[in-house]
């Protein structure tokens, strides 16, 4: 399980964008802005995205080809920064949908409803940050 520090914890509640790396066919990485939430108790962090966008066919191309789909994803803020690495799933349920946006409205804003919205999932397994919000 990943606990983050009381200052790490504070820094991805605020209202801060990040970057998600994914995996092109060639093996190049594809990084976009993206909105995330960060779930303590599950060890799970959550993106809001349309179920055509290239990241969604990223993980979903890892998912078939039978290996996890290892992501980065990255908050900065001047000096302050965390990356959370682990394996990604991209996930269609309409409750886990409905309480994903439900979490983004939270830190972010309220989204409309997309019927083509999905959540990528990336249970995390590795946060890397910067040395003084690690102690």
């Amino acid at each position: 399980m990943i606990h983050l520090t009381p200052e790490q914890h504070v820094f991805v509640t605020e209202r801060h964008l990040a970057t998600l790396a994914t995996l092109r066919p060639d093996g190049t990485p594809h990084v976009v802005p993206v909105g995330f939430t960060w779930d303590p108790e599950a060890g799970v962090l959550r993106i809001t995205t349309r179920v055509t966008s290239a990241k969604v066919r990223h993980i979903r191309r890892a998912a078939d080809a039978g290996r996890p789909a290892r992501v980065a994803v990255c908050q900065v803020d001047g000096g302050r920064w965390l990356t959370f690495e682990g394996a990604a799933t991209v996930e269609t349920d309409e409750d886990e949908v409905a309480d994903a946006v439900r979490r983004y409205a939270r830190r972010y804003r309220q989204l409309e409803h997309d019927p083509r919205r999905v959540v990528v999932r990336v249970a995390v397994d590795r946060v890397l940050g910067s040395d003084y919000m690690t102690r």
